[in-house]
């Protein structure tokens, strides 16, 4: 799973009949980014191999509030290799929601993590975009809890206009990812609503 790696970023949605919401999945290498995107699709684990250019599905969420409500994700997730990561601002153009994924029983990789997610996030058109943080692996023994993730991360150093929710989780049993989909959901119609707003001010 991966196709060739593309410097072309996705400007338009595949499918115009109606839109789904443009989220982007990326991280460091082995944090299990694209396992998350096919337990979501699939709803079981999916052993891969690493991401050498990027994956994308487009995914049905139900959400919890309207009941019986489904919302569609179109997930772009992204290869973490220290030489793809100059590519992930191709990817982020104009994206609904970010997701940062990490393996949260490798504390040693967390200042990596801090560093390239904070790169991320300062860029340009990415200031302000929602942020779902994903601390993957709580299967594992030793796996840090969301709150000391948000910690090492400093995720109190971002910009006050993004919106930004920490959820453990678990690909290999699906644990925390219906509750955070949910989450980043409500983040992206909030500052949808703040931009419209602020665009009819003017």
């Amino acid at each position: 799973m991966g196709n060739q790696l593309t410097e072309i970023a996705p400007s338009t949605p595949f499918f115009p009949s109606f839109q789904p919401l443009h989220v982007v999945v990326i991280g460091l290498d082995s944090a299990g980014k694209t396992s998350l995107l096919y337990r979501l699709k699939l709803g079981e684990f999916v052993k891969t191999i690493p991401t050498k250019g990027f994956n994308m599905e487009r995914i049905k969420v139900p959400m919890g509030s309207p009941k019986g409500s489904d919302t569609a994700f179109q997930v772009w997730d992204v290869g973490g290799q220290e030489k793809l990561r100059p590519l992930w601002k191709s990817y982020t153009r104009r994206m609904d929601g970010l997701v940062f994924v990490l393996d949260a029983a490798e504390a040693e990789r967390m200042e990596e993590a801090k560093v390239e997610l904070h790169r991320i996030t300062r860029s340009g058109e990415n200031q302000g975009v929602p942020l779902l943080v994903l601390a993957n692996k709580q299967d594992l023994h030793g796996a840090m809890s969301a709150s000391e993730v948000e910690k090492l991360l400093a995720l109190h150093e971002l910009s006050t206009s993004t919106l930004h929710h920490t959820q453990g989780c678990s690909a290999l049993d699906g644990q925390g990812l219906q509750p955070a989909l949910e989450i980043l959901h409500q983040m992206i119609v909030k500052r949808k609503k703040v931009l419209r707003h602020s665009r009819k001010k003017r």
